[in-house]
């Protein structure tokens, strides 16, 4: 039987004037987005909608933000839950909230600390991140494990986005290093990413550590429908395992290809981006151009669920 999914955008695919439209034109988006205002003690609607770029961009807003945008849209479609659920990095945390596992206020809870632990993580070790296009993933992943053998060498594939779309995470050294070898190796690309910590990596243990303090004070509850987790790209509902999982993705790598491969595997044949941009629907569209992909971000677009 054919199934929907919907997906959840990740950090990257943040703009200034999100959600924007939606407040202006509906008084639940009014709201929510008052409510999240009263949770988070800030004007986040201002950055979202008016900027600057540099404020959005910093990672202790760009998650709340995102995650905001993608409530909002939910909250709008008074939807029918889909069949599955997924999201990119952040957008987990989002997609648990529209499987029921989080609150909206316990999940900007989380979202809000996981954005301030990541900055702060990045701060006390510097790192880096960057995009390797047009390589084998196995192949990288050697790479990565052979350099890291070595003192002061941190390195690990970060994101497999889709087929010869690959972000690596670690230490500058680790890093350049793995940049070089890729460039040898055959990569037809590879480019470093202007980003504020060396995320899904190792590096990411001490945002980890701060993350887990918050994960210990919110309710987490069984999904009401499965969630495929970043960490090992595999359906999840029981409350532990989603805690767990929550816990290790900081430091792991985010297995989205394989997740997709897995949901269409399992049956799904529409996706719905539900959120900022259209970064996901496009890697979608290079796992598996034959599903069906679509994409919720401005008010006019709420007509195709509604």
């Amino acid at each position: 039987m054919s199934k929907k999914a919907f997906v959840f955008p990740g950090q990257g695919s943040q703009y200034v004037g999100m959600a924007k439209d939606i407040f202006y034109n509906s008084n639940k988006a009014k709201q929510l987005i008052e409510q999240a205002e009263d949770t988070l003690n800030f004007n986040i609607s201002k950055i979202m909608f008016e900027g600057p770029q540099e404020q959005l961009k910093s990672t202790d807003v760009t998650q709340p933000a995102l995650f905001l945008h993608s409530a909002v849209l939910l909250n709008e479609l008074n939807y029918v839950l889909p069949d599955v659920v997924a999201g990119h990095s952040l957008g987990e945390l989002t997609a648990l909230y529209s499987a029921g596992a989080l609150s909206f206020s316990d999940a900007l809870k989380l979202i809000r600390k996981r954005g301030e632990a990541m900055l702060e993580a990045g701060k006390k070790e510097a790192g880096s991140m960057a995009a390797v296009i047009g390589m084998d993933g196995s192949i990288l992943e050697n790479i990565c494990s052979d350099l890291s053998n070595n003192d002061n060498v941190v390195v690990q594939c970060a994101n497999f986005n889709s087929p010869g779309q690959i972000v690596i995470s670690g230490n500058s050294d680790g890093v350049k290093k793995t940049m070089n070898l890729a460039k040898k190796n055959g990569a037809r690309l590879v480019k470093e990413l202007i980003v504020s910590g060396a995320f899904h990596s190792p590096l990411m243990q001490y945002a980890a550590d701060m993350f887990n303090e918050t994960l210990n004070h919110v309710n987490i509850a069984d999904a009401k429908i499965p969630i495929y987790a970043n960490v090992t790209a595999n359906k999840v509902k029981n409350n532990n395992e989603i805690k767990e999982l929550l816990l290790k993705q900081l430091t792991s790598p985010v297995k989205w290809q394989q997740s997709v491969e897995n949901m269409i595997k399992d049956g799904v044949e529409e996706f719905i981006e539900i959120g900022s941009g259209k970064v996901l629907q496009g890697l979608i569209k290079r796992i598996n151009p034959d599903v069906k992909i679509t994409g919720i971000d401005k008010y006019e677009d709420l007509e195709k669920l509604n």
